[in-house]
C-alpha cells in the first residue's frame, strides 16, 4: 500500500467526541434541516445502507493542465459551463437522496468523479449540504482525471485508516484508476473494510482488454488476502464486466460473494445499465463470507425521474446527462445500486 493515512488509536475517542460535538452544533443552528439526520441516526443503530453509483462524468468546468479534461470545459463541444456543472452536482445529490426513504444512506461509493472540488461542492453546496456527509477519494494517474470516492456518515461509520491502491499497468495498458480502501468502524462496533473500484473499460474490445480488468482484481485480492479470515469486506464499484465475466469470477474464487447478482428495480430496470436495448449489470457489490449473512436486501433504484423512454428499442433506460453530444439535463447513464445490511449483536 502507499499513501496510507491512519487515525491513531489514541485519537479515536477524541475523533468520535469531535464528530458528536459537530453534530450537536449542526443540530442547534439548523433546526429546519435536522430531521434528515435525526431519522437517520434513529434508524441506523444496527443497520447500514450502502449505495454504489457511477456519476457519468462528474467534472468541474475548469481545466487541469495535468489531465486530459478539455472535453469538459465551457468552450468544448459539450459546452460544459458552470451552470451545467452545478445542475449536474445537484442532480447527483438528488439521486443519492432518492436511494433511501428515511434519512440518508450511510455509505456512498462514487465512480467517475474528477477531483476534490466536485466532492466538496457535492457535500457542502448541493442538495446534500445538510446531510452531514464527509468523504474520502483517490488521486489517480488516470489520464482523464477520473477518480473514485466514498461518502460516509460519521455517526454510522468512523474511518480508522484509508489508502490508495495503485494498479501496475500491463504492457500496452494505460494508467488506470487507483482503488480506494477505507477501514472503518460502524456504530455497533463492527469493523468494515471497504474497497471502491472503477475497472478499465472495454474500449478496444472485451477480450483484448480483459487482462486489464483482471489486473485490478488481482490488486484487490492481494490486499484482501492479508486481512484476517473473519474480516468483513465490501468491494463496490463499476467493474465494466458482468457477474459471469472472468474478473468477477476471479474475485468469487478468492472468497468474495457477489450479493448484487440479479439485482432489479421496481419500474422496469433489469440492471444498472442499458446498452442497445439490453439491460446489463456492470456495477456490483461483493462481500466476504463473514458479512454475507448481514445482507438483507439488494436492489436497483429506478424511480421514474431517473428513467426515460427508449425510443429506439422500447421500454425505458437511464436518463443520462448527454445522449452523444446532445445535452439533455439527465442524471447518469447508470442507475444506483443499493445494499441494506443488518448487524446482530
Amino acid at each position: 500500500m502507499r499513501n496510507e493515512k491512519w487515525y491513531l488509536p489514541q485519537d479515536r475517542l477524541f475523533l468520535k467526541r469531535m464528530l458528536l460535538t459537530a453534530f450537536i452544533f449542526h443540530f442547534s443552528f439548523f433546526i429546519p434541516h435536522s430531521s434528515l439526520l435525526i431519522s437517520h441516526f434513529e434508524a441506523s443503530a444496527q443497520s447500514l445502507t450502502l449505495v454504489e453509483l457511477n456519476c457519468e462524468n462528474l467534472f468541474d468546468s475548469k481545466h487541469d493542465s495535468l489531465k486530459q479534461d478539455t472535453e469538459w470545459l465551457p468552450a468544448s463541444a459539450r459546452k460544459w459551463t458552470p451552470s451545467r456543472y452545478w445542475r449536474k452536482v445537484n442532480s447527483i445529490g438528488q439521486v443519492i437522496l432518492s436511494c433511501q426513504q428515511e434519512g440518508v444512506p450511510d455509505l456512498v461509493a462514487l465512480v467517475e468523479v474528477e477531483n476534490d472540488t466536485c466532492l466538496f461542492d457535492l457535500t457542502r453546496r448541493s442538495l446534500l449540504r445538510h446531510a452531514g456527509y464527509e468523504y474520502l477519494m483517490t488521486q489517480s494517474p488516470d489520464v482523464r482525471g477520473i477518480d473514485v470516492a466514498l461518502l460516509y456518515q460519521p455517526l454510522s461509520f468512523c474511518p480508522l485508516c484509508y489508502d490508495y491502491l495503485d494498479v501496475e499497468p500491463l504492457p500496452d495498458m494505460r494508467p488506470t484508476r487507483d482503488i480506494l480502501y477505507v477501514q472503518g468502524e460502524t456504530q455497533n462496533g463492527d469493523t468494515l473494510h471497504v474497497f471502491v473500484v472503477h475497472a478499465p473499460s472495454r474500449y478496444g474490445g472485451e477480450r483484448p482488454t480483459r487482462p486489464n480488468r483482471l489486473q485490478v482484481m488481482r490488486r484487490i485480492v492481494s490486499v484482501v488476502s492479508q486481512l484476517p479470515s473473519h474480516a468483513k469486506v465490501i468491494v463496490a464499484g463499476d467493474f465494466n464486466d458482468y457477474a459471469d465475466s472472468p474478473s468477477l469470477q476471479f474475485l468469487e474464487q478468492h472468497g468474495l460473494h457477489n450479493v448484487s447478482r440479479g439485482a432489479r428495480g421496481t419500474h422496469g430496470a433489469q440492471g444498472t445499465y442499458r446498452y442497445a436495448g439490453e439491460w446489463e449489470s456492470i456495477d456490483h457489490v461483493l462481500v466476504s463470507q463473514p458479512l454475507r449473512s448481514s445482507v438483507i436486501k439488494v436492489f436497483v433504484v429506478d424511480v421514474p425521474f431517473l428513467l426515460e423512454d427508449d425510443k429506439k428499442y422500447g421500454g425505458v433506460k437511464p436518463f443520462r446527462t448527454f445522449n452523444g453530444y446532445h445535452y439533455q439535463r439527465g442524471f447518469s447513464d447508470h442507475l444506483p445500486l443499493v445494499v441494506h445490511f443488518h448487524f446482530t449483536d
